[in-house]
């Protein structure tokens, strides 16, 4: 196969955008890091849910439109993607979690043993980001509602010292740190212009945590 041609990076809503009017379809796209699963297509009534990995942005253009003929064929053979899979595969190679400046051993919790369990129950081992504990400074500490973050240029999650209490319930910990790990693998959803971080897809897996009711319960006592 001849070599494909170079790309400049574009970013989700360029994207998003020029599928759209290559397609002729409506198109919400999702950017993850989840190198199980690089590129799947889902109709969702007038729309098509299509979830991507983010080594794509940098795709040349006969990668893009062979991407465009399997949004409008699904049954359609891809050698321009599968090829450029196979060019990028030292990408897509799962980094270890970061030990040097990580703190995951607090007082009370340890967040490796939180997110390594949560990982393998709900995520089948596949999320790859790095978790610590966030700095534990006043004015930090003052943003209660600042619970969690995930950084997606450095693939990381940051739980806020805060949390890190005897009186604050295992379960709410984990219920944090799983919601920050659904960000780690659905990405951002663009729909247009349109940014989407907590979507209706997100929401819906949020409920699939199995003490779901009781943090969000809990989180409403104490915060609400």
């Amino acid at each position: 196969m001849q070599q494909l041609s170079l790309s400049f990076p574009v970013d989700e809503q360029y994207l998003n955008r020029y599928l759209e009017n290559e397609t002729k379809k409506n198109i919400s796209l999702v950017i993850t890091d989840n190198s199980t699963s690089m590129l799947s297509i889902r109709k969702q009534g007038n729309s098509f849910m299509m979830r991507l990995h983010r080594i794509f942005l940098s795709a040349g253009k006969e990668v893009l439109n062979e991407m465009v003929e399997f949004i409008k064929d699904s049954k359609i053979k891809t050698p321009y993607i599968r090829s450029f899979i196979n060019q990028n595969k030292h990408i897509l190679k799962i980094k270890p979690l970061r030990k040097v400046n990580m703190r995951t051993q607090g007082r009370y919790y340890n967040l490796l043993d939180i997110y390594n369990s949560l990982n393998g129950e709900y995520f089948k081992g596949k999320i790859s980001a790095s978790i610590t504990w966030g700095k534990g400074g006043p004015r930090y500490r003052a943003r209660k509602r600042t619970l969690g973050s995930y950084n997606i240029h450095n693939n990381m999650i940051r739980i806020n010292p805060l949390l890190d209490n005897k009186r604050v319930p295992q379960y709410f910990l984990e219920f944090v740190v799983y919601h920050e790990m659904l960000h780690a693998d659905m990405g951002v959803a663009v729909n247009g212009a349109r940014r989407t971080v907590h979507s209706k897809e997100f929401r819906k897996r949020e409920t699939i945590y199995n003490h779901y009711h009781r943090a969000v319960e809990w989180e409403r006592k104490m915060w609400g």
